[in-house]
C-alpha cells in the first residue's frame, strides 16, 4: 500500500492564490525597503554550526536545526558522548552545520567576512526563509519568511526616526490602519534596574515586568521577589504599573522615577529625541506609543526596543520587531560597529490582512485570454494572436488539448478566467477572433487591435 504524502508539522503548502497574496506582501516590502535606500543581500540557508551556536541563548540553541554530517557521521563521533548519552557533546561531533534561526547573526558575520567592501554606513535588506524546532500554533511556524532591514556603521537616533518611517510606509502601502508601534530602551530598563538596586538582575526583572499584561501587577511582584529583588526596590517601581497617558506625560514621569540614574537619562533623551521628530514628520497607518515593559531581545539590544501590534480588532501577536544593537559585529572579532534594525512578520502580517479582507481583488493575476483548441491550424493560429497579446504585457494561453468544448469551458469558468477567444475556419479566413466575455455571456467578433483593447 502506498504511503500517504504529508509534511513535517510547522511547515506549509502555497497554492497560487496563497503565493500571490504573500507576493503582494513581498513586493510591498521590498519597494519600501529600496525607497528607503536599503540594498538586497542574500546568505545561505544554512550556516556553520559555530556560527550560530551560543548567539541566542539557551533556549534559542535548543531550537536550532542541526543537519547530520554527511557519510558515515557516527563513526567520527565523540564515543564517550555517544556512550553516555551527552547529546550537547555528541551533537557538536556529528552536526557541523545548521539551518539558520534568523538573519540577524548571518547579516553579522556578513559584515564582518566582507568589511572590506561594505561601504559604512550599510544599509542592508534581505527576505529569505529560516527555521526554528519552536511548537507550531497559530501565526507560529518552523520554517517562516523573515524581511528585514538594518544599518551598521551609524550611531545616530535619524536611523531609528527612519525605521519608525519605514514601519509607517509599509503599512499604509497595505492600508493596514491601527497598528501601534511600540517603543522602549534598554537604557531606561538598566536604569530601573539600578534605582531599585537590582542591576545584577536586569534580566530577572525585565522578564517579570514584560508579563505585566498578562499576568497583572500582585503576580509580577510575586515572580520579582522569587527572583531575589527586595521588597523595597519593588515598592520604588509602584509608579511604573500606573504608567500611562501620551508619549510625552510618560516621558515626564520617567524623569522623575529615574532621576538618580545617569544610565535611564540617557534612554529617556534617545526617546524623547526620537519621539519629536516622529510628532514632526507625522505618521499616516501607525501610532507611535512607549511602552516600559517592552524587553524583547534584551541579550544583544542596547538602545532602542520596537515592536508592532496588530490592529486592536485582530488577536495575534506582534507583526514586527527590532532594535539598536551596538555590538552584534563583535561576536565575530568586529567591535564598537554600531547597527539598528527591524523585521516584518510576514505571515502573521498576511493572516492579518486576510481577518481584515484588504488584499485586493487584482492581487492574483490570473490568465486573462483562453484560447479554445479545434485543432492543429486552429491551434497553430491562435499562438500567433497569443504571442501578440504576451508582448503587451496580456496574460493568454492557449488550452492544450483539441478537447470538447464543455471541457475547455468549463477549464475557463473553474480558474475564474475573464475571455475565451474561439478561432475556427471563418475566423482564419477573415483573420478575425469570436471573443466570449465569460462573465456576461457576450460575444463579438473582433480584429486583433480589438482584442487587445478590450482584454487589457
Amino acid at each position: 500500500m502506498a504511503q500517504k504524502p504529508s509534511i513535517p508539522k510547522g511547515t506549509r503548502d502555497f497554492n497560487p492564490e496563497q503565493v500571490a497574496k504573500r507576493n503582494y506582501i513581498f513586493n510591498t516590502i521590498r519597494s519600501a525597503f529600496e525607497t528607503f535606500g536599503f540594498q538586497p543581500i542574500e546568505t545561505p540557508s544554512f550556516e556553520n554550526s559555530s556560527t550560530l551556536m551560543g548567539k541566542y541563548g539557551e533556549e534559542g540553541d535548543r531550537l536550532i536545526f542541526k543537519i547530520l554530517n554527511s557519510g558515515d557521521y557516527l563513526s567520527k563521533s565523540n564515543q564517550e558522548a555517544y556512550e553516555t548519552r551527552d547529546s550537547n557533546k555528541l551533537t557538536s561531533s556529528i552536526s557541523e552545520k545548521a539551518l539558520r534561526y534568523d538573519l540577524t547573526v548571518p547579516f553579522a558575520r556578513y559584515v564582518v567576512q566582507h568589511q572590506n567592501e561594505i561601504e559604512f554606513p550599510f544599509k542592508r535588506y534581505q527576505i529569505q526563509p529560516v527555521w526554528r524546532a519552536d511548537r507550531p500554533q497559530k501565526g507560529r511556524f518552523r520554517e517562516f519568511y523573515q524581511c528585514d532591514a538594518d544599518v551598521v556603521g551609524s550611531k545616530s537616533l535619524w536611523q531609528e526616526v527612519e525605521f519608525i518611517q519605514l514601519y509607517d510606509a509599509v503599512f499604509n502601502a497595505l492600508k493596514l490602519q491601527g497598528v501601534t508601534i511600540k517603543i522602549n530602551n534598554r537604557k531606561i530598563l538598566s536604569g530601573i534596574a539600578e534605582v531599585i538596586g537590582a542591576s545584577d538582575k536586569l534580566i530577572d526583572f525585565t522578564v517579570a515586568l514584560d508579563k505585566l499584561d498578562k499576568i497583572g501587577e500582585e503576580k509580577v511582584k510575586e515572580e520579582m521577589l522569587s527572583k531575589g529583588i527586595s521588597e523595597e526596590g519593588i515598592s520604588k517601581l509602584q509608579p511604573l504599573f500606573t504608567l500611562s497617558g501620551s508619549f510625552e506625560s510618560q516621558i515626564n514621569s520617567l524623569k522623575t522615577i529615574l532621576s538618580t540614574s545617569e544610565e535611564g537619562q540617557k534612554g529617556i533623551e534617545e526617546l524623547a529625541f526620537i519621539n519629536s521628530a516622529i510628532s514632526e514628520l507625522g505618521l499616516s497607518a501607525a501610532t507611535l506609543q512607549l511602552d516600559v515593559t517592552l524587553a524583547r531581545g534584551l541579550n544583544y539590544y542596547t538602545g532602542a526596543i520596537f515592536e508592532v501590534s496588530a490592529p486592536k480588532e485582530v488577536k495575534i501577536g506582534s507583526i514586527g520587531g527590532g532594535g539598536r544593537y551596538d555590538d552584534l559585529t563583535g561576536i565575530f572579532g568586529m567591535k564598537d560597529v554600531s547597527g539598528v534594525g527591524i523585521s516584518f512578520g510576514l505571515d502573521r502580517i498576511y493572516l492579518v490582512l486576510e481577518e481584515l479582507n484588504l488584499f485586493p481583488e487584482t492581487v492574483n493575476k490570473n490568465v486573462e485570454v483562453l484560447f479554445i483548441n479545434f485543432g492543429g491550424k486552429e491551434a497553430l493560429f491562435s499562438l500567433k494572436a497569443i504571442k501578440t497579446l504576451r508582448s503587451v504585457g496580456v496574460n493568454a494561453e492557449l488550452y492544450p488539448d483539441a478537447a470538447k468544448m464543455k471541457k475547455q469551458m468549463t477549464h475557463a469558468n473553474k480558474r475564474s478566467i475573464p475571455f475565451v477567444v474561439l478561432v475556427g475556419d471563418q475566423e482564419i479566413a477573415s483573420n478575425t477572433y469570436t471573443l466570449k466575455d465569460m462573465v456576461s455571456g457576450n460575444q463579438s467578433k473582433v480584429s486583433i487591435d480589438d482584442l487587445i483593447s478590450k482584454v487589457k
